[in-house]
């Protein structure tokens, strides 16, 4: 994991999100056109959070979010998500 160049502010995070599955358990292989988009990735930034409410999350931990969660952005050529901690739904 590298230092990112990205502050997420207030209750903001910004996540890897794990590689889609390349073939199904039976060993077929999936075309990019019928991949599922993840729903788990890992924190690698966390926003300072709000007045009185603190962040759960840190950096390093793996989390499970909503199928449509968060704005796709490229941070470092990789594709990260950020989105709003409450759009985590745990951490794996």
């Amino acid at each position: 994991m590298s230092k990112v160049h990205i502050k997420p502010l207030a209750d903001r995070v910004l996540v890897e999100p794990a590689e889609a599955e390349e073939k199904t358990v039976g060993g077929i292989i999936i075309p990019d056109s019928a991949k599922e988009k993840p729903q788990k990735g890992e924190v690698i930034a966390v926003g300072p959070g709000k007045k009185d409410e603190p962040m759960t999350v840190k950096v390093g931990d793996k989390v499970l979010y909503g199928k449509y969660s968060g704005t796709e952005l490229h941070v470092d050529g990789k594709l990260c998500l950020i989105m709003k901690e409450s759009d985590i739904y745990a951490i794996a």
